[in-house]
């Protein structure tokens, strides 16, 4: 669903854009766009600026454009910029053929420095980089005015033509603009337009070494292609008077910048710096370890593309930073694996449960549902035989209270098949129980017991000789803390509140045979247990399964609750 379709009250953008076009403001055109700087892998907080951003789009029949912001060339790789694609694409939206990058400008980007020079706008500046900042001052005290900011005109082109030749070294002047230096808004202290930069761009090669910065680039951008609203996160507020300045002192098209709240998730972080240090440092396997917050993660540990959008809808758009609780991601998460994911049986850890009173050459093919929400997804034949595998949580020798499963003594149903016994148990050398014993009632299969007696449990299982063995991974939050950001000790960052248990491996879990054919990203409800996703670095001969999430549904308890204190 994207904003274009959700029910409800306009949001303040849909607000802004209507005024527009019945003002006939921009034409009445609508163009928006995303311009993601290719430096790391989208996360979950880009997924919410997408959908914004086409949903708009959409809903008034405008266009949407993908631009790269590739102005930082010792941060920037092609990998990054292919992987930013596949998740746009994955997650369900197309730019078309409007594919574009902040380099395609470069020249005229160049061309338009030179006019704000000749209208007295921009100087070369020799100060250090250090030397800037302190000139500018703080937010109770005005900036101080560069020695060299009473340049000529001529004697500034001279050197921002020798900049771009190449004739200074790294570091050693930058362009600025010249607005004010006793601005209340810091950002229009003289910003930086341009930085002397010797490296090699992924597009560009070494044609250039002065590269534009972000403010200078973003809203000329955005005029070259045309965008009428561009949205943008809250923290770009402050930058909107620098946009509208270089805009208006240009003359140009002049598109509106509109700032959304980012979204900010608990145990959650969404800085590429930081996320970039975890896969350098190798807190994580990559930038699509299932434990981080990116969307190639989020895809591999078995997220859907509908789950995302519909969570991000239901945040909505609001003006003002709030914490949202991951819980209600995977809310919708379970609500849409609920109704596409097949049901199986796998036990991933095993204990062997001997049926002594089932015939030993006896192979029985049973029922089973592949999906009680959806009939249409069909049955499935299990096999059950006389040894069988369950889980060892499902067995206590001596039971703790309201513990209901199998037990000396008691009796369970097996899953689509009968009621059994527990009549004896085998240990090892240590006392373990590594073998439970029981008998089965034959009148049961599928069903009830005909004398009407009931049993308070029903547990999984799998046939021993028919089960397949599977590696499942199971993923916890990657933070103990519900701010990351949050340290306790001197000289601690965010990874002091890393979670040493987030990964736990089972290296010998046995499935149902039905799981024999499976391709990785296929997404099953292991009964019982959760949601799983089939890794990508599965093989015929090593399952690989990703837990995607538990069955436990706190954020739908939580819904539940604030609905019956409404009512």
């Amino acid at each position: 669903m994207t904003s274009g379709d959700r029910p409800g009250p306009r949001n303040f953008i849909e607000e802004i854009v209507e005024e527009d076009i019945r003002t006939g403001k921009y034409g009445g055109r609508v163009h928006t766009r995303f311009p993601p700087e290719p430096n790391g892998y989208l996360h979950i907080g880009h997924a919410k600026a997408i959908c914004i951003s086409y949903g708009i789009a959409d809903k008034y029949n405008g266009l949407y454009n993908l631009r790269f912001d590739d102005t930082n060339p010792t941060r920037e790789e092609q990998q990054y910029i292919d992987a930013i694609k596949e998740d746009i694409r994955w997650l369900g939206f197309d730019w078309e053929d409007r594919e574009y990058y902040a380099s395609d400008y470069y020249e005229q980007l160049y061309e338009w420095g030179l006019q704000l020079i000749r209208k007295g706008k921009a100087y070369v500046d020799d100060l250090t980089a250090e030397q800037i900042r302190e000139h500018r001052g703080t937010l109770t005290t005005p900036g101080k005015e560069s020695p060299f900011r009473n340049r000529s005109v001529e004697e500034n082109l001279g050197l921002f033509e020798r900049m771009r030749k190449g004739d200074f070294p790294d570091g050693s002047r930058v362009l600025r603009a010249k607005i004010d230096m006793a601005a209340a808004n810091m950002n229009m202290r003289d910003p930086v337009m341009y930085r002397i930069l010797h490296a090699t761009h992924p597009r560009t090669g070494d044609k250039w070494c002065i590269y534009p910065t972000y403010d200078w680039a973003h809203g000329q951008s955005d005029s070259i292609e045309g965008i009428t609203h561009s949205l943008c996160s809250l923290e770009f507020e402050n930058h909107r008077p620098l946009y509208d300045w270089f805009l208006e002192e240009l003359e140009v098209h002049h598109p509106q910048q509109i700032e959304f709240a980012r979204l900010n998730l608990n145990y959650t972080i969404t800085s590429t710096r930081k996320l970039r240090t975890l896969v350098e440092e190798e807190f994580v396997s990559g930038w699509d370890d299932p434990r981080m917050p990116t969307l190639s993660a989020m895809r591999r540990r078995g997220y859907t593309p509908e789950a995302i959008r519909r969570f991000c809808d239901n945040v909505g758009v609001a003006k003002a930073d709030n914490v949202i609780d991951i819980a209600k991601l995977e809310h919708y998460l379970r609500e849409d694996l609920n109704k596409t994911a097949p049901r199986v049986m796998a036990v991933l850890r095993p204990l062997k449960l001997v049926i002594d009173n089932y015939p030993e050459d006896k192979i029985e093919e049973l029922d089973a549902v592949n999906n009680p929400e959806d009939p249409s997804m069909g049955m499935r034949k299990v096999p059950f035989s006389r040894l069988l595998y369950i889980e060892q949580d499902d067995f206590r020798e001596e039971p703790p209270p309201k513990y209901y499963r199998l037990a000396p003594g008691r009796e369970v149903r097996l899953r689509y098949a009968y009621f059994v016994k527990c009549v004896d148990v085998v240990k090892d050398k240590d006392g373990k129980v590594i073998e439970v014993h029981c008998t089965y009632d034959p009148e049961t299969r599928g069903g009830d017991a005909p004398d009407g007696r009931k049993v308070k449990a029903t547990l999984h299982w799998v046939s021993s000789a028919q089960a397949i063995r599977a590696e499942v991974r199971l993923y916890d939050r990657l933070f103990t803390r519900s701010d990351p950001n949050e340290v306790e000790g001197e000289g601690k960052d965010f990874r002091a509140n890393l979670n040493a248990n987030s990964l736990e491996t089972l290296t010998d879990c046995r499935l149902e045979p039905s799981l024999s054919s499976v391709k990785a990203s296929d997404r099953y409800q292991f009964e019982r247990l959760g949601y799983f996703c089939v890794d990508p670095d599965s093989r015929v001969d090593k399952l690989i399964f990703n837990r995607t999430v538990s069955l436990r549904d706190t954020w739908a308890k939580i819904e539940e609750a604030q609905e019956k204190g409404k009512g």
